[in-house]
């Protein structure tokens, strides 16, 4: 009841006459007729006025009783959701970035990295998981997608990366301490959840894309099945009838009829590990399945987020917070509520799946593992980095009335704060360039060796920064193998020393890493800059995802899976 109809309740209870005028309501006393004179010598009035006093005392007692109760129900209930989320450092490795920066109009991006673990540390994930072999061992992070929020919120770009990918991994520091050092060979992505937790995904994620990551989300097998149950399943479609079980017993288990299928629980686990079935058979088909669920669950989340029923509602809040590990940065539920409304904003037709582009290794050993493929990768990376909407049809345009931010104004308040950047900038105090010690590296071969150095480039490069006061250089007869040309540098005091020969050298901040692979500042001359006296302007950036990444739009709800042969009942 509101306070304001208990006040209505008891003025028309006074009026009607239903309050007694002698004491606590004695019986037999009878009010004074309305309109009439009270006792003389206000013998009567006093009991009147009391008793109406308890009773309005009464009434503000169980009122306050009942509001600090819900008050304190509300609170003790937040406690228990922020209780519930479970946390973990966002980034172990060295390249940090910073959080996104605001564009022109002071509209910031967001770049959350989605992780499905294959945890097997407890019974129900032992359970759901299978594998017997693998209880309470180190988990492998077999789904990993980059979700990217538009900075003006009209557009949202996901870009998987098959767990397949053979990556270079980087140097790995735990918050306790233990160091996982960078690898030497390339490793397989979903191990790198192995050296230290989700904040080495990420680090290896930041390390290939050099895009800047905010937050990190990451989900286990029974969280999968809780989320699915909460939502009331996901429709999901088959071409044919699928069985997911090879002869020897691999596969998911997954079997569903022809056609559409509203899924949940355990099966929807199953869709999302299935990949005996689904394609080809690779991990590269189990990633488009994961699109389309992604994209179905989506929309449910979004028609439910319209129901009216709290009970429905508060399920759903539940198994997500209780589903998830999420960086120190979402550690509140008014953080994950307002990153929630966020995401609402974009609707699913600007909503694009894609796979990162890949082929197959061709060194020994890896077969059937896969590489970034070279050009098209990059330049999906580039176009989330540059904040391109991957679906070519552009960003939404700024109101009439907006007008670019000054220099250093702080991002949209809508959006989440960002960490601050650790990016070294020529800004922060550097030592005048006579006394920075400089080693050049020939690079220019690139990563493939498609083509041969350029014989005599890192003496050349070398006499330019000689030429722009740096008197420390030397041309290092130690050459390596960059496409892109890369400042790397030792120790944090180092950070502002090579900030400043980026600047000299017309190379971005970008290209400024912390690295345990060197002694000093080392540049690295990399393909991308063979001839010249500053690195070649990059073409234009493409203005939709490449065929290869196989994007998948939001809206289509016909998506349907191809079945593997022999894989049909």
């Amino acid at each position: 009841m509101r306070h304001s109809d208990v006040r209505e309740e008891g003025a028309n209870a006074r009026a009607d006459g239903d309050i007694p005028a002698g004491g606590a309501g004695a019986p037999g006393t009878v009010p004074p007729p309305r309109g009439g004179s009270r006792p003389a010598g206000g013998a009567g009035a006093r009991p009147a006025r009391r008793g109406r006093r308890r009773v309005l005392r009464w009434i503000s007692c169980v009122l306050s009783l009942l509001i600090l109760g819900t008050a304190a129900a509300g609170y003790l209930y937040y406690r228990h959701l922020n209780g519930s989320i479970q946390t973990d450092a966002l980034n172990l490795g060295e390249n940090k970035l910073g959080g996104s920066k605001p564009n022109a109009f002071g509209q910031t991006p967001l770049n959350i990295l989605l992780i499905g673990s294959d945890a097997r540390n407890d019974a129900e994930n032992q359970a759901l998981g299978g594998a017997t072999d693998t209880f309470d061992g180190p988990p492998l992070a077999d789904v990993q997608m980059l979700l990217h929020l538009s900075a003006d919120r009209s557009n949202m770009s996901v870009v998987s990366m098959p767990r397949d990918t053979m990556l270079m991994m980087p140097k790995c520091t735990e918050p306790g301490g233990k160091v996982h050092p960078a690898s030497k060979g390339l490793v397989q992505t979903n191990e790198s959840i192995q050296r230290g937790g989700p904040g080495c995904t990420v680090a290896a994620w930041t390390e290939l894309t050099k895009i800047p990551i905010d937050h990190f989300m990451m989900i286990d097998f029974k969280g999968v099945v809780r989320m699915a149950d909460a939502i009331g399943g996901v429709p999901v479609c088959v071409e044919q009838n699928v069985h997911s079980r090879t002869r020897d017993g691999k596969g998911s288990g997954l079997k569903l009829p022809k056609g559409t299928s509203v899924i949940q629980g355990e099966t929807a686990l199953q869709w999302l590990r299935t990949r005996y079935g689904f394609e080809d058979g690779t991990d590269i088909g189990r990633t488009h399945a994961q699109h389309q669920y992604m994209n179905s669950m989506a929309r449910e989340f979004r028609k439910n987020a319209k129901l009216s029923n709290p009970v429905k509602l508060n399920s759903l809040a539940q198994a997500a917070i209780e589903a998830m590990v999420v960086d120190t940065g979402l550690n509140k539920i008014d953080k994950l509520f307002d990153l929630s409304m966020e995401l609402k904003k974009v609707p699913p037709g600007r909503i694009t799946m894609t796979t990162m582009p890949w082929i197959y290794s061709t060194k020994p050993g890896l077969d059937g593992r896969v590489e970034p493929k070279p050009g098209e990768a990059e330049d999906l990376f580039r176009m989330v980095r540059e904040d391109i909407a991957l679906d070519g049809q552009g960003s939404g345009s700024p109101s009439p009335s907006a007008t670019p931010a000054a220099p250093g104004a702080p991002a949209s308040p809508s959006a989440p704060a960002q960490q601050p950047s650790t990016a070294p900038t020529a800004a922060a105090t550097a030592a005048p360039p006579a006394k920075i010690a400089v080693t050049v590296r020939n690079s220019t071969g690139g990563k493939d060796g498609a083509q041969p150095k350029v014989k005599g480039r890192a003496s050349e490069v070398a006499a330019l920064l000689t030429g722009k006061g740096f008197t420390k250089v030397v041309a290092d007869t130690q050459t390596g193998a960059e496409d892109t040309s890369v400042i790397r540098y030792a120790t944090d005091a180092q950070a502002a020393d090579a900030a400043a020969v980026a600047t000299a050298l017309g190379l971005p901040a970008g290209s400024v890493q912390k690295s345990d692979q060197v002694a000093g500042i080392v540049v690295f001359v990399g393909k991308d800059w063979r001839t010249g006296g500053s690195p070649a302007a990059p073409p234009p950036a493409p203005t939709k995802a490449p065929d290869s990444a196989h994007a998948l739009n939001g809206d289509n709800d016909q998506a349907c899976m191809p079945i593997q042969p022999g894989f049909t009942w």
